[in-house]
């Protein structure tokens, strides 16, 4: 007779009590941010009749949302879900539509669309670093937590591919400008499940004295020395995968292939990354987490310098899904790693750090590939954006402390309903905390 407990599944993740419904409330929130970059683009256009300013204007939206999240998820992790998540969705999906309403009127000063976008993006809620922080506390030891990690980045990859496909639908129909009072709708809704399911109520206010001291290494310079390598990688992976984006367009446009062209090989790259995500929740790994995440980000640059030498469509497609494999499980495991470094009171900015890096490395890897595509050969750029990720993989894994590392896999996580100063222990071995490459708040 065996004596070892079987394998969890995605089944058994999601079998967990309140799990489907708390998981399927935050994935509604979080495809409003998969529908409202292609809505905002769409109406700034229409409004202003100038694709500099619509680009101004998005970014701005984007870089307040991206640089303000790790203050953002510092008051969840202070304040709890339901007196700081729920406000902040709901001051944001309200600014949001104030946004819709002036970019309905044409005219309306470029001025006046770059202060509503920026204060609509520094509120945009951090629902996926939370829902991260959600798993980590329902779900009992590491191996459940790797799947829901997995599952979780699978279907946050999937957002973002069929949020674009939604706002098509809604133009056919209506004006764009109703593609963003949608994302307001998506994110209030979803938020409001997401904050009165029970499962979101493991997630408990931190004292703020625990969240600021720093005895042991808790804190300080020993937490940003743990966090170094999971948020290096993330933003490694950022930069190389937005940089594919504008590569493939460059290749077809060598080629003179059409966009259907560039299409397809930008799925193969998302069907790549949930195919590897699902993979690498479903292994059993021997090593740890800190040990596979600098193996990860070097597969992901090995197969974009393979993709440099692809002559011809069909080899691209083969070099970045291969790639694309790696994308999911690097992301999967640096949130992992950020959530078993994290100190009492600072999960959720430790998964926001991570969010922040890749993407703040996707908006620089686009601003950078855009200049470097038009002066090296398409091969060398990208060795360069492979070599980006490879050199992600080479800065070096440290714990906060010995006090935080579990000496082997439980079978069970502690049970943390009552933080203890005096069980330091209790999150070494597992991870915890969000979104597509592509910004995932």
């Amino acid at each position: 007779m065996s004596t070892h407990a079987p394998r969890p599944s995605y089944a058994a993740v999601l079998r967990v009590p309140h799990a489907r419904r708390t998981f399927a409330a935050a994935l509604v929130g979080r495809l409003s941010y998969g529908t409202v970059s292609l809505a905002l683009m769409l109406s700034l256009t229409r409004s202003t009749g100038s694709y500099a300013v619509a680009g101004t204007v998005l970014a701005i939206f984007g870089a307040t949302g991206v640089f303000l999240s790790p203050y953002r998820a510092a008051l969840v992790d202070r304040h709890g879900p339901r007196r700081a998540l729920l406000p902040m969705a709901l001051l944001y999906a309200a600014l949001l539509c104030a946004l819709a309403a002036v970019c309905r009127e044409p005219g309306t000063p470029a001025a006046v669309l770059a202060a509503t976008a920026a204060f609509a993006g520094a509120c945009t809620p951090p629902l996926g670093p939370t829902m991260r922080a959600v798993w980590a506390e329902l779900l009992p030891g590491r191996a459940m937590l790797q799947l829901a990690y997995s599952l979780d980045g699978v279907a946050e990859e999937l957002l973002f591919v069929s949020g674009p496909l939604l706002v098509g639908v809604v133009i056919g129909v209506a004006p764009p400008t109703v593609g963003i009072v949608l994302s307001a709708v998506l994110v209030a809704v979803g938020t409001l499940a997401f904050v009165t399911s029970p499962a979101a109520a493991v997630l408990r206010p931190a004292e703020r004295a625990k969240d600021d001291s720093a005895p042991s290494g808790r804190g300080g310079a020993g937490q940003g020395r743990a966090l170094l390598q999971p948020v290096a990688v993330a933003a490694g992976v950022g930069i190389s995968v937005s940089a594919v984006d504008l590569l493939v367009v460059a290749f077809a446009g060598q080629r003179g292939l059409g966009g259907a062209t560039v299409a397809w090989v930008l799925a193969a790259l998302s069907a790549g990354s949930a195919v590897g995500g699902l993979l690498n929740g479903a292994i059993a790994w021997s090593s740890s987490a800190r040990a596979r995440l600098p193996f990860l980000a070097a597969g992901l640059g090995v197969c974009l310098v393979a993709a440099g030498l692809a002559s011809g469509v069909g080899t691209l497609v083969v070099a970045v899904a291969c790639a694309g494999l790696f994308v999911a499980p690097a992301l999967t495991t640096a949130y992992l790693i950020a959530d078993e470094s994290a100190a009492p009171g600072f999960r959720i900015r430790a998964g926001a750090w991570c969010n922040t890096a890749v993407n703040a490395g996707s908006a620089a890897g686009a601003a950078a590939v855009g200049l470097l595509v038009e002066r090296l050969p398409l091969p060398v750029c990208f060795a360069v954006s492979g070599a980006v990720a490879a050199a992600a993989a080479l800065v070096p894994g440290r714990r906060r402390g010995r006090s935080l590392v579990w000496p082997g896999l439980l079978s069970r996580r502690p049970n943390r309903s009552r933080p203890s100063r005096s069980r330091p222990s209790r999150r070494s071995p597992s991870r915890r905390s969000p979104s597509r490459a592509s910004g995932r708040p």
